[in-house]
């Protein structure tokens, strides 16, 4: 392809609503257009990635032995409605009426509909197991679409459905999968760690995201939409939202000697509460009030120096939404008590309470007692409150906190971007819409199903945020839109133009992807376009070509080389053949 002909319009100057790299690099790059909010055209730049990107997810996934089929965008309510998640998703989904005021959405996923299929087409043990995938648009209804293609209303994605009739198979087929997409990524150019992950809206027990890294080196700025916990010893890691961990032993002793209610005046939060009357963090039973569903209050009790992972929470409470209790709601539920003083002793009315574990072994600690500028000291399970039957994990991990597999590293963080996603559904909705095969026995029972999720926009988004520089992208080879790129230095120069020409037709002719840029531009500007777009191999016919002789530069590297134009075919087919990762990740391992 040559460059005077290609739709590549580049801008010099970032979009004004582009807030990440990724989102302001390919629409200045000319990969992608605006069309309204969340929602994109793919320029042919950005199409080549993309067909890219796919081609290695289905050869990865035939090789996998799943197999491919499409299904629709706009599907009917009655699915959503018999698996439950009609209601659920809410405002996510974009619905709409047919000319019969028929309910349908536009699909943010696919369970409900490759349950059908699976219903109808699925009969016996003897087609099980069986695992069905799809590369198709999706549509969710996003609040605020930000971060370009990495969080967007449309997007393009591969969903993969299994169907089994035990766990056994499906914990096999889980492991298959998660093997497909190491390899997935890695021919992407991308390293990817798997850590176990919050499930959400698409439930099931058992479920890990693949998450592209972000952190290039200490002390540099990360991007990244989602916090990953990792250990430094062992390869545990999981999403902030998932990750667990082991708190050290608190030493701290009350001041205060007898177990009474003392005057606290002003005390709303634990930082006053520390340093106006010596009540450490550690010895604080903090409550705080939740709505879940925007119906059911509840209270979250966690020791004062920790906070609440709402996710947590949520699922504890097998809630769809959860939000703090507004100041009017702590009002009416406390009767009156101001912010910073509710607590379990003394509400006027019944609550769930939701006791985190890290409040189990308390001792001589203070809480609020439901009245205004007051707290109990050195109170304790039994005697001032009743200990309750169960605790439970709703506490957000902390970096310094110590591995809860190995119990010897400890937490850090950083920063990825999530591109794939696995989950064990189990029979969450061949339950709800009563999809059965049957036994070997007669008998019917439901699937389990297992999901497989792989953002295939979101990949080549994720590749651009992490291999990146001042210039513009660094492609790596697997996606990029063209292997190479030839520039004449001066389209009018007939030497400098011919060698151009040679060895564009003779890398052609060799199946190699290339752009030759041919345009009657100035030699800065042919540049810059070449290290804006991110082809991986740039040769140059310039000054040398008399000679015979043309620079080459790797997108990723500092220097150039010149080669005799009889080299340059064998360099670059040994730089595509050879090709890994541009750069190597931290060197700290993730868990499966």
């Amino acid at each position: 392809m040559k460059l005077s002909k290609l739709l590549a319009p580049t801008l010099r100057d970032n979009p004004a609503e582009a807030e990440v790299v990724s989102h302001q690099l390919l629409v200045r790059a000319g990969f992608i257009r605006r069309l309204s909010n969340g929602v994109y055209s793919y320029l042919p730049l950005m199409w080549r990635v993309m067909r890219k990107v796919e081609q290695i997810v289905r050869e990865e996934m035939d090789r996998a032995g799943a197999q491919e089929l499409l299904m629709p965008i706009l599907q009917p309510a009655e699915l959503w409605q018999a698996s439950g998640r009609w209601d659920v998703y809410g405002d996510m989904m974009m619905r709409v009426k047919d000319r019969n005021q028929r309910d349908y959405g536009l699909a943010p996923t696919a369970e409900e509909v490759i349950t059908d299929i699976a219903t109808k087409e699925v009969r016996s043990y003897r087609q099980l197991p069986v695992n069905l995938y799809q590369i198709q648009t999706k549509y969710r209804d996003e609040i605020r679409p930000r971060f370009g293609l990495l969080r967007g209303r449309e997007f393009i994605m591969k969903d993969a459905y299994s169907f089994h009739r035990d766990e056994t198979c499906l914990d096999k087929e889980y492991q298959v999968m998660a093997e497909a997409y190491t390899r997935i990524f890695d021919r992407c150019g991308l390293e990817t760690r798997m850590v176990r992950s919050d499930s959400g809206a698409i439930g099931g027990s058992v479920s890990h995201e693949f998450m592209v890294l972000t952190r290039i080196a200490p002390g540099e700025q990360e991007s990244g939409e989602n916090e990953i916990i990792f250990c430094t010893h062992c390869g545990y890691a999981a999403n902030v939202e998932r990750a667990e961990s082991v708190l050290p032993d608190s030493q701290e002793a009350s001041p205060y000697t007898n177990t009474e209610v003392i005057e606290t005046p002003g005390a709303t939060s634990i930082e006053i509460m520390h340093k106006n009357f010596k009540m450490h963090p550690t010895l604080i039973l903090k409550s705080l009030l939740y709505i879940v569903d925007e119906k059911t209050p509840i209270m979250a009790l966690i020791r004062g120096d920790l906070d609440v992972e709402e996710t947590k929470l949520q699922n504890i409470m097998a809630g769809n939404s959860i939000r703090m209790a507004t100041a009017e709601e702590v009002d009416t539920l406390s009767g009156g008590s101001a912010k910073g003083f509710i607590g379990p002793i003394g509400l006027p009315r019944p609550i769930t309470f939701v006791f985190d574990k890290s409040v189990a072994d308390l001792k001589n600690f203070f809480v609020a007692v439901n009245q205004v500028d007051k707290h109990l000291v050195n109170a304790n399970w039994g005697s001032d409150l009743e200990k309750p039957d169960r605790f439970v994990d709703i506490r957000r991990a902390n970096v310094g906190d110590n591995c809860a597999e190995c119990k010897e590293g400890s937490l850090e963080m950083t920063r990825g971007i999530e591109v794939g996603n696995i989950f064990q559904l189990g029979t969450k909705y061949s339950q709800s819409m009563q999809a059965t095969y049957t036994e070997e026995d007669g008998s019917e029972k439901p699937f389990l199903m297992g999901c497989y999720g792989i953002g295939v926009s979101r990949t080549a988004a994720a590749a651009v945020e992490r291999f990146h520089d001042k210039n513009g992208i660094i492609w790596p080879m697997g996606i990029a839109p063209y292997q190479v790129v030839v520039v004449a230095v001066n389209a009018q120069d007939e030497t400098q133009m011919s060698l151009a020409t040679r060895i564009y037709s003779a890398l052609q002719a060799q199946g190699i992807e290339v752009l030759l840029d041919d345009r009657d531009e100035r030699a800065g500007v042919k540049f810059k376009d070449a290290d804006l777009i991110g082809i991986p191999i740039r040769v140059t016919a310039g000054k040398k070509a008399a000679e015979g002789v043309l620079e080459v530069k790797m997108r990723d590297a500092e220097a150039a080389t010149d080669l005799p134009e009889a080299e340059i075919l064998a360099f670059v087919q040994q730089q595509i053949q050879t090709w890994r990762p541009l750069q190597s990740m931290p060197s700290y391992q993730m868990s499966h």
